[in-house]
């Protein structure tokens, strides 16, 4: 196969990156540290038909987009989030879904000395199978041991390394001869282009509840605003209604004024009886369903207590 020169490769990669911005109105930026050919060659394949990978110089994706930016001008706003070792997963449908495959496709790996940890690593309380001589690399990390039957065995839980942190090379040493791989690297994504918007990637995560229930406690905290400085407004305004209307009806019972709602209440107050009559109606069918199941209960057992006393015999034995 003939390798193409540099320019015509140039003016290909040009060209595709125009073609893709112009086909894709969605993509997500994602971080490639650490990310190997084979794993990439996987996640290419688990995005087919749903996503396209592009890679590239910093340099060259910014000059692209910047020529692209007389069709598009909402894309400017990719611009600042080329920095540092990233690439484009362009793509149409659900932004979900496809962050779903990019997390599926990560890839364990073992903690190297001098890498910055992706995530909180800790050691548990375990037998190892490290003898005696290796006692000097947990003493160095102050992580409590003993021996047991000739093998050293790790006390307590240890926090080795926080999220962030270098990892050294201690740690890499004792991470390596636990057999421990702490770390899963992939596509991170850093950023999530929608149309002419750029947004971080935990909204993604943000459900149809989550935003109802804001938006009741914005209402909520409005309403209530509104009710202590006397201010109405769209949410007081059923909270002031229900208030008026138990002021008016506080009134027309303490005095010989009425209205058509505060008939019943007064009715009530002025003969109490009509209280404890009417809580026995609503307790009689429940009685009556409880003699019911009574009866029910007794005419089943009454097959039970005949064949009792036929002691398994027939009629003419």
């Amino acid at each position: 196969m003939v390798k193409e020169d540099r320019s015509t490769w140039k003016s290909n990669y040009f060209l595709k990156i125009a073609q893709l911005l112009d086909e894709y109105p969605k993509c997500f930026i994602v971080n490639a540290d650490n990310v190997g050919s084979k794993q990439m060659q996987l996640i290419r394949a688990a995005l087919r038909g749903k996503g396209v990978v592009l890679m590239g110089k910093n340099t060259m994706m910014r000059k692209a987009i910047r020529a692209h930016l007389e069709k598009n001008p909402d894309l400017e706003r990719l611009l600042p989030c080329i920095k540092q070792n990233v690439g484009i997963v362009f793509l149409k449908g659900d932004l979900i879904e496809v962050r779903d495959i990019l997390l599926a496709n990560k890839v364990k790996a073992p903690a190297k000395a001098g890498a910055v940890a992706p995530c909180e690593v800790k050691i548990p309380a375990q037998a190892t199978q490290l003898g005696p001589e290796k006692t000097s690399f947990f003493q160095a990390l102050q992580i409590p041991t003993k021996i047991t039957r000739g093998t050293i065995e790790i006390l307590n839980e240890v926090n080795l390394i926080k999220e962030g942190d270098k990892v050294g090379l201690s740690e890499s040493t004792l991470l390596n001869m636990l057999h421990i791989s702490p770390f899963y690297y992939g596509l991170l994504i850093q950023n999530v282009y929608d149309n002419g918007t750029i947004f971080e990637p935990a909204i993604l995560d943000i459900k149809d509840e989550d935003l109802r229930e804001r938006f009741m406690l914005g209402v909520r905290n409005i309403a209530a605003l509104s009710l202590v400085i006397g201010y109405p407004t769209v949410a007081s305004a059923p909270h002031s209604m229900a208030n008026g209307f138990k002021r008016f009806l506080a009134i027309a019972v303490g005095t010989d004024y009425t209205f058509k709602q505060a008939e019943k209440t007064k009715e009530y107050l002025a003969d109490p009886s009509k209280f404890a009559a009417a809580a026995p109606a609503a307790a009689a069918p429940a009685a009556g369903g409880g003699k019911a199941a009574a009866k029910k209960e007794e005419k089943k057992a009454e097959p039970e207590s005949e064949s009792d006393d036929d002691m398994g015999f027939g009629l003419f034995d």
